[in-house]
């Protein structure tokens, strides 16, 4: 998968914020998390994502520093955004 800002020629829709926060809703099908350590960053990945094993790992993590306090008020996952750029662009 090839992790896009822009929607022009994408299979799959993935987009980050630029740093603001956002309250847009995902498309149906997707779903928005916040990705970073310090600057969270937001994305929106497709529902499919929550079944793979390696994504399902950094929801654990989450799930483990946030329980279900999450600061941005969407899913926060604390990895450095590479980690997850590589973790998601796995998935095909």
């Amino acid at each position: 998968m090839v992790l896009m800002r822009s929607l022009l020629g994408a299979k799959k829709i993935l987009g980050a914020a630029t740093g603001k926060r956002e309250t847009l809703a995902a498309p149906k099908g997707f779903l928005a998390v916040y990705v970073g350590e310090s600057q969270k960053k937001r994305y929106v990945v497709p529902i499919s994502y929550l079944s793979q094993p390696s994504f399902q790992a950094l929801l654990s993590k989450s799930e483990e520093v946030f329980g279900f306090d999450h600061p941005m008020g969407g899913l926060t996952i604390p990895c450095p955004e590479d980690t997850f750029i590589s973790v998601t662009s796995q998935f095909q």
